[in-house]
């Protein structure tokens, strides 16, 4: 019964993640969704205009990496060992890349040329621009999130690696040490000593000397 609670808490740590992943996902979606920056544009013809960008007009990789954490918590119901270990990487890099969008935006002292040159506005009918901090802000919180989702994920890929020889059958647990050369473990020992064998006997050791047998 022990030895089915390292499994369980993995597998709850995986769902933890999952949920996390989810949750980013609709962040994402979220601040897509909201406005990031406004430009207030005049022609000399007409009455000003006021231009919104979205967080989805002011960048393209939101949307592409809310798909990618859906993907990934589906993935995750499917993967072990070190494949799990390689989607906690992937979600770190998300992580990183969320975060700098995040950042980049917040710490961006002018957003007017940007703006314009996503909104196709002439900088020549630009008057006035203003950024909208809601959205970055819900970019950076979700890149906590993700971030600490990828830790969950390799704290899981870990446990169940730690785990996965409490299930091998004895033959195999012993065949694994020996094979590793290092010192029989606990239980490999119990189970040589079940068998009548002497776990400090080692197929490794080298033999006595042969001009010693008989004296």
């Amino acid at each position: 019964m022990a030895d089915a609670q390292p499994a369980v808490g993995g597998r709850r740590t995986i769902r933890v993640a999952q949920a996390l992943l989810v949750l980013s996902a609709a962040g994402l979606w979220a601040a897509s969704r909201l406005t990031w920056v406004d430009l207030t544009t005049f022609d000399g013809l007409g009455p000003r205009k006021l231009v919104t960008l979205s967080g989805a007009g002011w960048s393209s990789a939101l949307l592409p990496l809310a798909l990618l954490l859906l993907a990934t918590a589906l993935a995750t119901l499917a993967v072990r060992g070190w494949a799990l270990r390689v989607l906690a990487v992937l979600v770190a890099v998300a992580s990183l890349a969320t975060g700098y969008l995040a950042i980049s935006t917040l710490e961006t002292p002018d957003v007017a040329v940007r703006g314009a040159a996503l909104a196709r506005v002439p900088l020549l009918e630009l008057v006035g621009s203003q950024r909208h901090s809601p959205g970055p802000v819900t970019t950076l919180v979700v890149a906590v999130g993700i971030l600490i989702a990828a830790a969950l994920l390799m704290r899981a890929a870990s446990s169940a690696g730690g785990t996965a020889t409490k299930y091998l059958a004895p033959a195999a647990r012993r065949s694994a040490a020996r094979h590793d050369d290092e010192a029989p473990s606990e239980r490999t020992m119990w189970d040589e000593l079940d068998e009548g064998r002497d776990p400090t006997d080692r197929p490794n050791d080298p033999p006595p000397d042969a001009d010693t047998e008989g004296r």
